[in-house]
């Protein structure tokens, strides 16, 4: 056993199902992740992996099954729920305000105020520079507007966004998508710091590179159930198209 496996789960789904309209999305579905770890969440369209992650988000109450969040059962009804248990979503289309510049952004929605009432601009940009120091990000300025910035700038600054209010568990939906090398192996060293902090990621990709070069372990859903849980050490990409094409555990 690891030194992450003997430690408490951050999150542990079990048994997690979901069905809308008579179509079973989710079916008895164990999926767990530990502190400083990259689970990916492979499979089809359609597999599944979209509904999990609402349900972890607070997006879909599951209709039946269990969630524990470090050690603790919980209920998650609403996205306000998930984000006070530490559970931060990064979708694909990154959820950004592009006519805003990168303070707002990171303050969107929790605006920080003086004690007058007025938006306290002053201790919002310092933290937005701190924040982004620790990114190890720079930007032409502050004050640029998102839309002006590159794909990489922008996936940092929403992955700063989630850890400045104080994610433990990000949910990271296909986080290089139109990047380039360059900006992917940028958006790579900043999922390898957030492991290092203790930072617990599930990555939803279809980059196979991508999962292999960053995800401890993965999970590949087909048709609403797990196929099976493999850690990337033990496995070649091959096994590892070969469980999302055939749905079964690759034989030796």
């Amino acid at each position: 056993m690891s030194a992450t496996q003997a430690q408490t789960p951050l999150v542990e789904l079990r048994r997690i199902s979901k069905t809308f309209g008579g179509v079973h999305a989710l079916e008895d579905v164990d999926v767990d992740i530990y502190p400083g770890e990259v689970v990916a969440l492979l499979g089809h369209n359609g597999a599944g992996k979209s509904t999990l992650i609402k349900v972890l988000s607070g997006v879909h109450p599951p209709d039946h099954g269990e969630i524990r969040v470090f050690g603790n059962p919980v209920r998650i009804e609403s996205t306000r729920e998930a984000k006070a248990l530490g559970i931060e979503t990064i979708y694909q289309n990154l959820a950004l305000a592009e006519n805003l510049d990168a303070v707002a952004n990171l303050f969107l929605g929790r605006e920080r105020y003086t004690r007058f009432g007025f938006l306290d601009e002053e201790t919002m940009e310092h933290e937005t520079r701190r924040m982004l120091d620790r990114m190890k990000l720079r930007l032409p300025s502050l004050r640029t507007e998102v839309s002006r910035l590159s794909g990489g700038q922008r996936q940092a600054i929403a992955i700063g966004r989630a850890v400045y209010f104080d994610a433990k568990i990000l949910i990271m939906d296909e986080p290089t998508a139109a990047l380039g090398p360059e900006e992917t192996a940028k958006v790579g060293e900043l999922v390898r710091e957030l492991k290092a902090e203790g930072i617990g990621i599930f990555l939803i990709s279809h980059d196979i590179h991508d999962v292999f070069d960053l995800a401890d372990r993965i999970t590949v859903l087909s048709h609403g159930r797990v196929v099976g849980t493999v850690r990337t050490s033990d496995v070649s990409k091959d096994d590892v198209l070969s469980m999302i094409i055939l749905g079964r555990m690759p034989t030796r």
